[in-house]
């Protein structure tokens, strides 16, 4: 592929380099997506890549770049309630957001909390939920935060001051301002404009969620609050408190600081939870379970380095994801694959399950590996029932070969090498 050359601008009313557009166009190829609402994907750029990749420089050099309506594409809410709307935009769009996004991250980095750990270089979910389990341990009560409709409802005036905080380039702010309010196009094909919100899905929309929570939330909170602690993914959060009467006055504190911004948090989804567990006397009538970042926390016996039994605050996969992943082993049609031979199964299976091992298996992994050999295997035995004639009527045969060759080959599917081994294996045995 060529690129669009090295140089900066000359004669345009903004300096924006060039090599900035064609590092941001990486970025998006790496990341792929869908097309928006003109139709055209990554491969449709790509046949024409230098003159539409000189388009995006021109028009936004020359400050005439004006987004197009963002594509809007609904998605199921964890758990099957409701839906949840994304907003794709077109790929030259989301080159043009992800050269903004480029020039903003490395001034905004250095000022966001460290208990900040959604879509920021060299943290993951996975890390907020280590913090946050090991603060469970220290602290007896948190404060599981919810803010309704957020991404709808988060206002961009307080968005643009943040940004005009962070950098004297003019074009950033003013292409920040044209995607705050681009239209989104509705599945129907209508227009609806915005003047409030920032679309999920956008390249841009992460950094702006984390610059506007980092001055309505995070940072207050430290300034107000300097003891209590959180873990911030997003729009999710978790407060950790000492006592249930400083998670009212926190959780009331925050409500009223958001309301400033015209925000609410959930009456019934946000909600203040006992960390119970050994050596700690569980208040009546209170909640001991909450959900984060796809691991619900509780209870939970766990054995101790010394072989005793102890029941901790635990997180595990939540119910929410593991219905997610039943409902996408159902997709795969197993049983109907039959021209697929064992391997090629093995391969389909293990290139998705390896993502849901690394992700749910980091904390209380028994409760997933569980999940995945009553789910899982099943499918492969309706597989082999279908596959083979001797085995279709006899489903009590296909469970015992299936159990065979997972003891023959544990390795083959990556649930089995993590203990997810059908009834009646037994590993080693030929």
């Amino acid at each position: 592929m060529s690129q669009i050359g090295k140089s900066g601008s000359s004669g345009k009313s903004f300096d924006i380099p060039k090599m900035l557009i064609w590092e941001a166009y990486q970025k998006v190829k790496a990341n792929r997506g869908a097309a928006g609402v003109d139709g055209q994907s990554l491969a449709d750029f790509a046949r024409d890549e230098k003159k539409n990749l000189y388009r995006i420089w021109n028009r936004m050099s020359a400050g005439s770049y004006f987004p197009p309506p963002v594509k809007a594409v609904e998605i199921p809410k964890a758990g099957g309630n409701g839906v949840r709307t994304l907003g794709v935009p077109t790929v030259a769009d989301r080159i043009a957001q992800t050269a903004v996004a480029m020039m903003l991250e490395p001034v905004v980095e250095k000022v966001f909390h460290p208990d900040s750990y959604g879509y920021r270089p060299g943290r993951s979910a996975l890390d907020a939920v280590e913090t946050c389990r090991k603060r469970c341990w220290g602290q007896s009560w948190v404060i599981d935060l919810d803010i309704q409709e957020f991404f709808d409802t988060v206002p961009h005036q307080p968005i643009l001051d943040a940004v005009g905080k962070h950098t004297d380039l003019p074009w950033v702010l003013l292409y920040v301002r044209r995607w705050l309010i681009a239209p989104v196009q509705q599945p129907d094909g209508t227009l609806v404009a915005r003047d409030r919100g920032t679309p999920q899905g956008s390249a841009i929309s992460p950094l702006l969620t984390n610059l506007f929570m980092h001055y309505a939330f995070d940072a207050w909170l430290a300034t107000v609050q300097p003891m209590v602690r959180f873990e911030r993914y997003c729009d999710d959060a978790i407060v950790h408190c000492v006592s249930e009467k400083q998670a009212l006055y926190i959780r009331r504190s925050i409500k009223e600081r958001l309301a400033r911004f015209g925000l609410v948090l959930h009456p019934e989804k946000t909600k203040i939870v006992f960390c119970a567990q050994d050596g700690r006397t569980r208040p009546e009538g209170c909640g001991v379970e909450f959900t984060f970042l796809g691991y619900t926390f509780r209870p939970r016996y766990a054995r101790t380095r010394d072989g005793r039994w102890k029941s901790g605050f635990l997180p595990a996969v939540s119910k929410a994801a593991k219905k997610r992943m039943a409902a996408e082993i159902r997709g795969w049609r197993l049983g109907r694959r039959t021209t697929l031979s064992f391997k090629e199964v093995a391969a389909v299976v293990n290139r998705i399950v390896a993502g849901w091992i690394n992700y749910y298996g980091r904390f209380y992994k028994a409760e997933l590996i569980s999940f995945l050999a009553q789910r899982l295997n099943p499918h492969l035995v309706k597989w082999a029932c279908r596959k083979f004639k001797h085995l279709h009527r006899a489903p009590a045969k296909a469970r015992r070969r299936i159990a065979q060759i997972a003891s023959t080959y544990p390795g083959m599917f990556i649930h089995w090498r993590h203990g997810a081994l059908p009834s009646g294996s037994t590993v080693g045995a030929v």
